[in-house]
């Protein structure tokens, strides 16, 4: 039996691509094993089934438990669950207790107390291994859909998600002014119906992290100084207009003086549509990419997603489960218009890319330049099944044709949009 096992997890050693995983495992107090890089590997993370094959087998059998900071290699804590300790599910003692808090304040790993031991363990190790150290040597991702205050989410929560996430670059789309009328639904779909902050926490980020963040520019689309009031942050440097979000139809007047502005400033609109909700009318969308052949606008969202179907069900049925037809709206959209993009994002993205997986494929085959990874979550761990932009960031990774495709799709397509 394992005695006590030390996660030191990610050690940095510069210059070396190898740096290790090390788990330090101990069978008795002379004989000390180490578990290294070959046992752990990097590209399965956030792989949990694999890592717990490994990592998670050891820390079963262990009757101690020490938790070492990578960075600096100074135990901050440690967990004493007895000799039983494989029926430990959560962790009643005070020293374990104050283990797992202070892992989630480094990580900002939102939980309970209750949380298993053996799942921790695993979400922990996959944070270490996700963390800055190896941001030079991990291929870079652009998410192109984020947002601040989402459902109450911190500042701080949203910058450690994004690094967990691995993202390199990351767009903040702000919501517009909270008001009271039809197009925000007399207020409920204010901050974007998610609590999401305006314009000026957008630009607070980015302005604090000018090499990773960069944002948006937004306003309820029929208040009347709209246009003024996304001009402001346009001429600050913001990227895009969006997310446009509100009850008004998506060829509305208002709708077409922001695609005007647009036009006027070289920049995306990212366009949420849902079915009597939100940017009504997608059937007629096609008129727009027509009148606006100088704006690109990235389709998101349940109705977007659910028309790449050719035969939907019912435009009710905003996350359509089943083999997909080719040759949907969407589809065509994308194909027909070299100003249509889409945004993978979000809950409706990722079940687009799952439901019909040999779909997903050739679909990534087709539009293989005009697709954008987006996460979209608001989560704050940023891995594992809790996380929405893990989930399509590895549906991605699974189901590109290529990897060159990949890179398109997670990185190159977004640079090029965006041109940075």
């Amino acid at each position: 039996m394992w005695k006590h096992v030390a996660l030191l997890g990610v050690v940095a050693h510069l210059g070396d691509k190898r740096a290790a995983i090390l788990v330090e495992a101990h069978r008795d107090r002379t004989h000390d094993e180490w578990l290294r890089r070959d046992e752990f590997d990097m590209e399965a993370f956030p792989d949990l089934e694999r890592f717990e094959s490994g990592l998670g087998r050891v820390c079963r059998e262990a009757r101690k438990l020490t938790i070492v900071d990578a960075d600096r290699l100074v135990r901050i804590g440690t967990g004493d669950h007895g000799e039983k300790s494989e029926q430990c599910d959560g962790g009643t003692h005070e020293s374990e207790f104050e283990f797992q808090i202070r892992i989630w304040q480094k990580f900002r790993m939102r939980t309970s107390p209750q949380y298993s031991r053996r799942r921790f363990l695993i979400t922990s190790g996959a944070a270490l291994c996700s963390t800055s150290l190896f941001a030079a040597e991990s291929e870079p991702v652009f998410d192109i859909h984020q947002h601040t205050k989402y459902l109450a989410r911190t500042d701080e929560d949203l910058l450690a998600h994004q690094r967990t996430m691995g993202v390199s670059r990351t767009l903040l789309l702000p919501a517009g002014t909270p008001v009271s009328r039809d197009s925000t639904h007399l207020g409920k779909s204010n901050g974007l119906a998610a609590g999401c902050g305006g314009n000026e926490t957008v630009v607070a980020i980015a302005k604090a992290h000018p090499t990773e963040y960069y944002f948006g520019a937004n306003e309820v689309t029929d208040l009347e100084n709209a246009e003024g009031e996304i001009e402001r942050y346009l001429k600050m440097g913001a990227k895009i207009i969006g997310e446009q979000k509100f009850g008004v139809p998506c060829d509305s007047p208002e709708s077409e003086r922001l695609y005007h502005l647009a036009e006027q400033y070289n920049v995306p609109v990212i366009l949420h549509f849902q079915h009597e909700r939100y940017n009504l009318g997608i059937e007629r969308f096609d008129k727009v990419l027509a009148k606006f052949p100088k704006v690109n606008f990235i389709g998101h969202a349940q109705t977007f997603w659910a028309n790449v179907d050719a035969n939907p069900a019912n435009q009710t049925v905003l996350y359509p489960k089943g083999p997909i037809t080719p040759g949907g709206l969407t589809d065509r959209l994308l194909r027909d218009f070299p100003n249509m993009y889409g945004d993978l994002s979000a809950g409706s993205g990722l079940n687009a890319l799952t439901r019909d997986e040999e779909h997903t494929r050739a679909f990534f085959e087709r539009h293989q330049d005009k697709l954008m990874f987006g996460s979209d979550c608001a989560d704050a761990v940023g891995v594992g099944t809790e996380c929405t932009g893990a989930g399509i960031l590895e549906a991605v990774r699974r189901l590109a044709p290529s990897k060159a495709i990949e890179r398109k799709l997670l990185w190159e397509n977004a640079c090029r949009l965006f041109r940075v």
